[in-house]
This record gives structure tokens, sequence and C-alpha cells, in this order.
């Protein structure tokens, strides 16, 4: 019985010692860097500027992990929209027409990233970062605008011009465009941020749903990598929209600072 024992117990570890030679711990880091950018991404913002390096860290050309993290993107969006729906916040017909010109622009700026080299991507991401950092250590708090809503006539023009360019910028590289949609909706169209943010997730829904399709007709997106990536962010996202985190957005921008600072430096230099 005890040498039963014995061997049944030496074939467990031996296979868990197998299990473990065998398991792409990558894929692990990949939910725990979802996780950290979805906690972010609602707290504070910019998430994407830790998702997409770290897969281009991990090995995918800067083109693939472009088109990989938009996956994330899409579903944490598509998310939001349901949530502020359920809410009966809806900005509706508004968010669609600005939608729409973003998805138009979305496909333009997904067609540049796919085209661009390599290296050129990655000194241009070094500098994106470095500029939503700035943004985000000098940005001003959000509060009310007092302001009526500016919805229509040559708002709605302008905003549906400005989205087309917004779009364009968010098929490319999308990093750190929430603080400036966000901004844009608040001081031009004179919404509160509850609304600001329930157009900002239906129009980056939409534009990015379309930038998945481009990245996707040119095999540029790794699915594996994507629904992991997806699945910690859904869950950094939906723990921390739960939690009253009293101080965590200062410290959670101090510890973007630093890692969005490293990881711009590494992207420009090595």
């Amino acid at each position: 019985m005890l040498l039963i024992s014995l061997f049944l117990l030496l074939s467990l570890i031996y296979f868990f010692v197998e299990l473990l030679a065998d398991f792409d711990f990558n894929l692990l880091l990949l939910v725990l860097v979802g996780f950290i950018a979805g906690f972010i991404n609602t707290i504070a913002g910019g998430g994407s500027l830790l998702t997409l390096p770290a897969l281009i860290f991990l090995g995918l050309p800067p083109s693939v992990a472009n088109g990989t993290n938009r996956i994330g993107i899409f579903i944490q969006s598509f998310t939001g929209v349901a949530g502020f729906r359920s809410k009966g916040i809806k900005t509706f017909p508004f968010s669609l027409y600005c939608g729409a010109s973003g998805l138009v622009g979305s496909l333009i700026g997904a067609k540049i990233a796919i085209d661009i080299k390599g290296d050129t991507f990655n000194k241009i991401l070094a500098i994106v970062m470095i500029l939503v950092v700035v943004l985000i250590v000098f940005k001003r708090r959000f509060g009310a605008v007092k302001l009526w809503e500016r919805l229509r006539g040559k708002h709605l023009v302008i905003s549906i011009v400005t989205f087309f360019f917004l779009g364009i910028y968010g098929g490319f590289i999308n990093a750190g465009i929430g603080f400036v949609i966000l901004l844009f909706l608040q001081y031009f169209n004179g919404m509160s941020l509850v609304k600001a943010n329930a157009t900002k997730v239906t129009i980056v829904c939409i534009y990015t749903g379309a930038a998945i399709v481009m990245f996707a007709i040119n095999d540029k997106i790794n699915w594996t990598y994507g629904l992991l990536l997806a699945l910690g962010n859904m869950v950094g996202a939906w723990i921390s929209s739960r939690l009253a985190v009293k101080k965590g957005d200062g410290y959670i921008k101090v510890f973007l600072i630093v890692i969005v600072s490293l990881m711009a430096v590494k992207l420009w230099f090595f």
C-alpha cells in the first residue's frame, strides 16, 4: 500500500512538472497585464500604454501587437456601452453620427499602421506614450461643465469632422485617446462626465470594430493573445469599478508614469 501511494505521489509530481514545462507563462502574463490595464482604465485611464508595449515585448511584430490590442479595447468598450444603456444613459443619435465618422477615419489609420515599418512604429509609440504621460500629469481634473449640451447644428458638424480625425488616430494606435475624447465632449459639446463617458465608449466601440476588421483581413491579429488580454482587462475593470479606492487615482498615475516612461525608453533605444 505504501509503495502504491508513493508511486501515485511520484506520478502526480511528474505530471505537474511536465505540465509546467509545457505551460506558456506568456499567457499568464498577458492575463495579468490585461487585468492591470483594465483596473487602470477604470480609475485613471491609459491602460493601452501598458498592453501594447507588453505585446511587442512578448515577441509580436508591432503591427500584429497593434491589431491584437484592439480585441481588449473592443470588448471593454462593448461592455461599457451595455452598462450605460442598462442605466438609461444614451446619447443617440449624436454618438452614432460621430462613431460613423470615426469608423471611416479608423480604416485609414489602421491601414497606415499595417503598412508602417516596425522600427518606425516603435518610435512613434514611444513619443505617443511620453505625450500621454504629460497629458496625465498636467491635465486638470474633469469637473462639471456649466454649459448647455450642444449636440446639433454647427456643433454636430464640427464634432463629426473632429471624430473623423480622432478615428484616424484611433485606428492607427488609439493609446491615450480616451483623455482627448472626454475633454472634447465636455468642453466643446457641454456634456456631463457621465454622458461624455457613455458617448466615448460608444464611439470607440464603433470605430474599433472597423479597425479589427482591417487588421484581421491583413492577418495582423493574434487571437489567442488578444482574447487572453481581453479576459484580464474585463476582470480588472469589473473589480476596480466595484472598489471604493480612496487615493487610488493618484497612486495609479504614479505607477503608470514610471512604467510607461521606462517602456518608452526601451522602445526608442532598444
